[in-house]
């Protein structure tokens, strides 16, 4: 047996059954009023049967005001009969395939779209800065409506693992609103939620409290981390490291090591965004996949919690070099928007690479010439992730991916979805 095909119990008794997961990424397949039905739970039938030991979804919403996107699935309030089955199904399709499923939830803070939010939230008045007036300004949260928050939480945490999810993962990276209080460029309060990272990260630490009092012991809790927000004065790794100690002394049973936020989106593997990592022979190869495995080694060495490390593995060596390293769980994203059956694939010896799709898609320049380079490289950026945003429908469809489309035309075929998905949302 390979070690990417051994088996992984974390500390809550949940067994992995091998060490590859289905990372979260944003689906965009909910039905009208943010409920999981048909397209949501044919994708997940189908990375169900791709041989990943977990699955995590993308974001689910705690509250419908404050989106990701327009058709995120949101689970808030008093749930329906319909929306229980439809959440039910969603789980049973997560693991049809014998795998472990984890619902990630999420509250965007001021990265909820204008489209979505006329006045996001998020812990101060700091609106994101990035031209094209896609956010608007945010105002500052009140000290009742963050308990609400940590409430809203712990309910839709809940209601998923009710539903048969195996646990939840809380999003608390990527520029999202637990990440924003966090991140001192964003979280500029005087109060208990501000200031020091102790008060910084109360609100993470409070959520994860109020999530694990509402699934119990058996049902996994795990905590999305950035590594650091790649910003000067933002969210540092000396930060996340003592964020890490913090998550140890609650029961935390996995840690996704992940970095940046929309105005350093290096969780997206954008050119030339990427972190720098230190050069060493053995390093070579994670310098180019594996984005975050510099930090994750850092964590690994000092946290009690198991690590799952996402962003760019794309050959069996980087894996199998992580996991040598003491990495727990292989999280795999974009490869499974084209080739759902990638981990069976790499399980079985058939694979020893990933195709690196980013790599083959470029935008034509005729559509980028006059763009200043940064401008250029964030169109591009976009484009790109419209490629996969597409082929993520497709699959929600029940059509085969696509492995080649112009990427303009997903990009305006995106937003052309987006903008319809939020009138009917």
């Amino acid at each position: 047996m390979t070690l990417m095909a051994s088996p992984f119990t974390l500390p809550c008794g949940v067994k992995i059954a091998n060490r590859l997961a289905k990372a979260a990424m944003t689906e965009g397949l909910a039905e009208p009023g943010g409920l999981a039905g048909a397209r949501i739970t044919r994708a997940y039938s189908i990375w169900a049967a791709g041989g990943a030991g977990l699955q995590i979804t993308g974001n689910i919403m705690i509250d419908r005001r404050y989106r990701e996107r327009p058709a995120n699935i949101v689970v808030e309030g008093e749930q329906s009969a319909e929306a229980r089955a439809g959440l039910a199904a969603f789980a049973q399709a997560a693991k049809s395939g014998g795998g472990v499923a984890i619902a990630q939830i999420s509250h965007a803070g001021r990265q909820s779209p204008k489209i979505i939010a006329p006045e996001p939230v998020g812990p101060s008045a700091v609106g994101v800065q990035l031209p094209g007036g896609v956010f608007a300004a945010p105002r500052a949260l009140t000290d009742i409506e963050i308990e609400d928050i940590i409430a809203r939480f712990a309910h839709t945490a809940r209601c998923v693992t009710d539903a048969g999810f195996d646990g939840v993962q809380v999003h608390a990276a990527h520029g999202y609103l637990i990440s924003e209080f966090l991140n001192p460029r964003v979280n500029l309060r005087e109060d208990r939620w501000g200031g020091p990272l102790e008060n910084r990260a109360r609100l993470l630490i409070e959520t994860v409290r109020a999530v694990r009092q509402s699934v119990g012991p058996d049902k996994a809790v795990s905590v999305k981390l950035n590594s650091s927000d790649f910003q000067k004065g933002g969210f540092s790794f000396e930060d996340c490291l003592e964020v890490v100690a913090l998550l140890d002394q609650e029961g935390v049973d996995l840690i996704e090591v992940s970095g940046g936020n929309y105005e350093q989106p290096s969780m997206m593997g954008l050119k030339g965004l990427e972190p720098v990592f230190e050069d060493n022979a053995r390093d070579s190869t994670r310098a180019r996949e594996a984005y975050f495995m510099t930090y994750a080694r850092e964590v690994i060495a000092a946290a009690k919690t198991p690590v799952m490390v996402t962003g760019g593995f794309r050959t069996a060596k980087a894996m199998t070099e992580a996991l040598e390293d003491g990495v727990a769980v292989i999280g795999l994203g974009r490869p499974l928007c084209v080739d759902p059956d990638s981990p069976a694939r790499l399980l079985r010896g058939e694979w020893d690479w990933l195709p690196a799709w980013e790599s083959r898609m470029k935008v034509h320049p005729v559509f980028t010439a006059a763009f200043p380079d940064t401008v250029r490289r964030a169109v591009e950026g976009l484009a790109l992730m419209a490629f996969f945003y597409r082929n993520i429908l497709r699959l929600g469809d029940g059509k085969a991916a696509k492995r080649s489309m112009s990427l303009m035309a997903a990009l305006i075929a995106h937003q052309i979805t987006e903008r319809a998905d939020a009138k009917k949302m």
